[in-house]
């Protein structure tokens, strides 16, 4: 996975960048205060790291919960369209290894593992579409129960007709206006 500090610079730049979105989008994330998720972040540089990741493709990361009983702040990417950074990918590891021909890069799952961060689950993706309407022309690999992974497929959200959709796809497909949405729990 290589360096996964940040520099003083990254860190001030991305705390300045969340703190930006944070205030802008308080309907996110009623009754948390800034102060207190900066400290949990500046206290767990690791998941600043996963941070940058997701800010890095493009996912704009914002908090979205805090889990009363742990403590922890509840962070998933908020962007408008699936991240740009991370579409035209497959599912997972075996779908891009069983694919033949014309191999995507890489695969959701590899590259949210990579990031330090979770796909986001159907209830999750309802959750997020309850605060944001996103994905009106992109669409977001979710993850996926084990029963319909085992027979090849994998599921996918999008919005579309004012609706939350989930859709089945081969798990091995890929499209450049499918990505995927991750969380991360500091």
């Amino acid at each position: 996975m290589g360096n996964m500090e940040l520099s003083p610079e990254q860190r001030e730049e991305l705390l300045e960048t969340l703190k930006a979105r944070f205030e802008k989008n308080m309907h996110r994330h009623e009754g948390v205060e800034w102060a207190d998720v900066q400290a949990k972040l500046e206290a767990n540089p690791e998941k600043l790291w996963s941070l940058n990741e997701m800010e890095a493709t493009e996912g704009e990361p914002d908090v979205v919960r805090h889990d009363q009983e742990t403590g922890e702040y509840i962070f998933y990417d908020c962007s408008a369209e699936s991240p740009k950074g991370r579409r035209s990918v497959c599912y997972d590891r075996e779908a891009l290894e069983a694919r033949k021909k014309h191999k995507p890069e890489n695969s959701a799952m590899d590259m949210a593992a990579a990031m330090g961060i979770e796909l986001l689950t159907e209830e999750q993706y309802r959750e997020l579409q309850e605060l944001e309407h996103v994905d009106k022309k992109t669409s977001s690999w979710v993850q996926t129960p084990e029963n319909i992974r085992k027979l090849g497929g994998a599921i996918f959200c999008d919005r579309r007709y004012d609706t939350v959709f989930v859709y089945h796809n081969g798990a091995d497909s890929y499209y450049g206006a499918r990505g995927f949405r991750g969380s991360l729990r500091v």
